[in-house]
């Protein structure tokens, strides 16, 4: 059967546990998975664009929540700054604590951007990033990973099913696929972010 939104992937794990006592405890096995996916896939797709509010002599702005790594970040002045990333310590050794003005670094404090020099206005900062995978929930059926990588999520599904019933054999087995499976999504994507073959890759000194 086709596996497009979250209750035919329900549907479709319970039919290969062949099982009834199971019910209850699918919904834990997809966001196991998806925990999983979201650690571990680096695709194109997640790769989202947000824009972030400075307040003037507040050096922090919240993170999206979903964020899991980010990709540029650039003030939208005009002409556009991206921002240098250093860590929080060498921000405080080039930057004064009380500098303020427009922002020419940025560092990651918690859930916060951390900026240098403290912004002396509102300022609007485009956050490029790679997000975590939406969860599916009876509200949300499908996301972008489903549509695209229905076999991921089946197969990382039953992996963490397979490994709350103690059958490592079988654990094993998904395990494997999981990892011929994330291999693919990794050369396909590599082939759609440089428009030819992998030789690309030398291109970039990869």
């Amino acid at each position: 059967m086709a596996i497009s939104t979250y209750a035919e992937l329900k549907t479709s794990i319970a039919n290969f546990l062949a099982r009834d006592d199971l019910t209850n405890e699918i919904d834990d096995f997809i966001d196991l998975a998806e925990s999983r996916i979201s650690r571990e896939l680096e695709t194109r797709s997640q790769d989202t664009r947000t824009t972030l509010t400075t307040t003037a002599d507040n050096a922090y702005v919240s993170l999206p929540s979903d964020m899991r790594t980010i990709r540029n970040v650039k003030v939208m002045n005009n002409p556009r700054i991206t921002l240098r990333y250093l860590s929080p310590l060498q921000v405080k050794k080039e930057y004064s604590t009380t500098a303020t003005g427009c922002p020419k670094v940025y560092s990651v404090i918690g859930d916060n951007l951390f900026l240098a020099p403290i912004p002396d206005a509102t300022y609007d900062i485009e956050l490029t990033y790679k997000a975590s995978v939406s969860s599916l929930s009876d509200s949300n059926t499908t996301n972008t990973i489903l549509t695209r990588y229905p076999d991921l999520y089946l197969y990382t599904s039953l992996f963490h099913a397979y490994t709350f019933l103690l059958d490592e054999q079988r654990a094993t087995q998904y395990e494997a696929l999981i990892q011929t499976i994330l291999q693919q999504i990794r050369v396909d994507d590599e082939k759609g972010s440089y428009g030819v073959g992998l030789e690309m890759r030398s291109v970039y000194g990869e």
